[in-house]
């Protein structure tokens, strides 16, 4: 009995020493960034709308709200955007991108009477290569985030969403 014990309590004395040490999570890197609290901006219309590409693989069409579009000293672009359906459904979500960590996410979805309602889930999202992702991804890379560096301003991405991608992006 005595041979078994002792391993038993050596083994339970070095676990709770591994324990005790500080756990570092490698996802809290950079945790100091504080997000700004933003204001829902009004409903999309449809004299707004900046259609952009999404490559050969989608049917739907994907608009950004032209005047929706801020620019934040979070780092975080806000947006509205609006997607169609080939057969003439139609989405529109706010949402955000933060350019320097990759990641994403959805502040407000759009209802049909045209008002924005909260959605069950609201926490940023690491942009990853799946299908839901697209739009989002080539914001980030060819519109609101080229080369990983922030647009300066609204203007900036505007005028990068009407020339189909800014200048700094490459293709």
């Amino acid at each position: 009995m005595k041979n078994i014990l002792l391993p038993i309590l050596c083994t339970l004395f070095f676990t709770a020493c591994i324990t005790k040490e500080k756990f570092v999570d490698t996802f809290d890197r950079g945790k100091d960034w504080t997000e700004l609290q933003t204001q829902l901006p009004p409903y999309p219309q449809a004299d707004n709308l900046l259609q952009f590409n999404v490559g050969p693989t989608s049917t739907h069409r994907y608009f950004v709200d032209a005047p929706s579009i801020t620019v934040e000293k979070d780092g975080v672009i806000r947006y509205s955007l609006v997607v169609k359906s080939a057969q003439g459904a139609e989405n529109a979500t706010f949402e955000g991108i933060r350019c320097e960590t990759r990641e994403k996410k959805r502040y407000a979805l759009g209802r049909n009477d045209r008002t924005w309602v909260q959605p069950r889930v609201s926490e940023w999202e690491l942009l990853e290569n799946v299908s839901q992702d697209y739009a989002q991804r080539e914001l980030a890379k060819y519109y609101f985030c080229p080369r990983g560096l922030i647009v300066g301003s609204p203007e900036e991405a505007i005028r990068a969403l009407k020339a189909g991608a800014h200048p700094n992006a490459l293709r």
